[in-house]
């Protein structure tokens, strides 16, 4: 294989072997307990509690993107956390290029090691997308339009079937032994190549898409194929304002985790999501479950935004919503990054009156209109005031938050000056510290940025 075409990591058992009568002893157990696996239907053999082995995979993360260090890869750590407590061992994840002789060469070592392999990316309308052919290619398992898949595409795009782009009808193509899985928040399906003894499934890259597809569509079909749990209950938190660190520090000095509890956390962008789970879904684990919650208010309430799915972005956009008040949004040194993530929020177009993007103070006034003679008597340092004033008076916005060019400090550390103007016009000046450069930053300031006007809207 090409010099760093992948990289991966694996949990077995192999790499402690020390010397070659225990490694033969443990190669031919592995065997032994594989055949267990992955004999008859797929189905873990039980052990004599009742208990199955769990059913081993691997997983193969595609994309150019995550070698050349652009983005990091989540969706190892998400796929792992969402299935080990469903009765699934990951035993190895790699990244590859989107390089059919990349993609086949890892399909060989991780078909090897398990009878469930789980590709991510590759399955859109570009030339770079070539999941479906390589799997279709490296399985046997030819491709056929699906007039489901077609009619939902046709809908989508609110066009005829007949008159859909070429590459978007590459889209409804499923393997002729298998099936598909439905993409609720965009056009790339799922795909299932299932063998006599094994399981290729390839799944669309973008988060959002990903994440959503593996709860309501994969889960279940791996507990029909694999017979593995379903999920039982479990309570998200979702938090702001701290970090993983400190959230774990406090429910270890606070709150009592009973045994049975699982706990899982994620983070990103100033956020983190805290998830405790229960085996089994029944009154009484929901019940325990809010107790749990309760605990954890009394300690962490504050910087608790939601306890389901709903993002900050939204929960911002309900508490505006209840107030029945409005949004406008005056943009420098955040890039647009507010703006951005608010876009895609549901119910935005409620509250959301205007957004100003530039890329220095003196190009937002002319955008806002403020004359030579009027910004040239504004202090320098009071221009961010001043165009605030005018975004009041031009969009009628009742919050305004405006954030000003980046500057620099006596230690060279970067921050913004942030203003927010409440509906009553009273203003409240701010200086936040800028950490990093680019999305990173960006992505943090406006986390930080809708945190501040969450509580002033609370």
């Amino acid at each position: 294989m090409r010099e760093n075409a992948f990289r991966f990591s694996l949990k077995s058992d192999d790499m402690k072997i020390k010397s070659r009568t225990i490694s033969k002893i443990r190669v031919f157990g592995f065997i032994a307990l594989l055949a267990m696996v992955v004999g008859g239907n797929l189905k873990g053999e039980a052990f004599g509690d009742g208990q199955r082995f769990p059913t081993r995979y691997m997983i193969i993360v595609t994309g150019n993107e995550l070698l050349t260090g652009v983005y990091p890869d989540g969706h190892t750590y998400f796929l792992t956390r969402t299935l080990r407590p469903l009765g699934l061992l990951c035993v190895g994840s790699m990244s590859v290029d989107d390089k059919q002789d990349d993609l086949k060469e890892a399909l060989d070592f991780a078909s090897a090691k398990a009878p469930l392999v789980i590709v991510t990316g590759g399955l859109g309308p570009t030339d770079n997308d070539i999941t479906r052919q390589a799997l279709s290619g490296f399985t046997g398992i030819s491709l056929k339009e699906h007039p489901d898949a077609l009619r939902e595409m046709a809908r989508r795009f609110r066009t005829p079937p007949d008159q859909l782009r070429s590459n978007l009808r590459r889209q409804t193509q499923v393997p002729v032994n298998g099936t598909y899985f439905k993409n609720s928040n965009g056009t790339a399906i799922g795909l299932a190549f299932e063998r006599a003894d094994s399981v290729i499934v390839a799944l669309p890259g973008p988060p959002h898409e990903l994440q959503t597809m593996v709860r309501n569509e994969l889960v279940p079909y791996l507990s029909r194929k694999f017979g593995t749990r379903l999920p039982g209950c479990s309570l998200t938190l979702r938090f702001v304002g701290l970090g993983q660190s400190q959230i774990d520090q406090t429910l270890k000095d606070h709150v009592f985790l009973p045994p049975d509890v699982t706990l899982s956390s994620q983070f990103g962008g100033g956020r983190v999501d805290f998830t405790f789970s229960l085996p089994d879904d029944t009154p009484q684990g929901r019940e325990r479950l809010r107790e749990l919650e309760q605990k954890i208010v009394n300690y962490l309430g504050d910087n608790i935004y939601a306890d389901d799915e709903t993002s900050l972005e939204v929960c911002v956009i309900k508490l505006l919503e209840a107030r029945g008040e409005t949004l406008t949004l005056v943009e420098v040194g955040s890039g647009g990054s507010l703006a951005a993530t608010l876009s895609d929020a549901v119910g935005v177009e409620h509250v959301l009156v205007g957004a100003f993007v530039a890329p220095t103070e003196d190009k937002m006034r002319h955008m806002l209109g403020i004359s030579d003679n009027d910004w040239t008597n504004v202090a320098s340092d009071k221009r961010i005031e001043r165009l605030t004033a005018q975004c009041a008076e031009t969009t009628g916005g009742q919050w305004i938050i405006a954030v000003g060019e980046i500057q620099r400090d006596e230690s060279n550390a970067g921050y913004v000056t942030v203003i927010f103007r409440q509906p009553d016009g009273n203003c409240e000046r701010r200086k936040i510290r800028v950490s990093g450069a680019g999305e990173l930053a960006w992505s943090r300031l406006s986390t930080q940025l809708l945190d501040d006007l969450r509580r002033k809207l609370k």
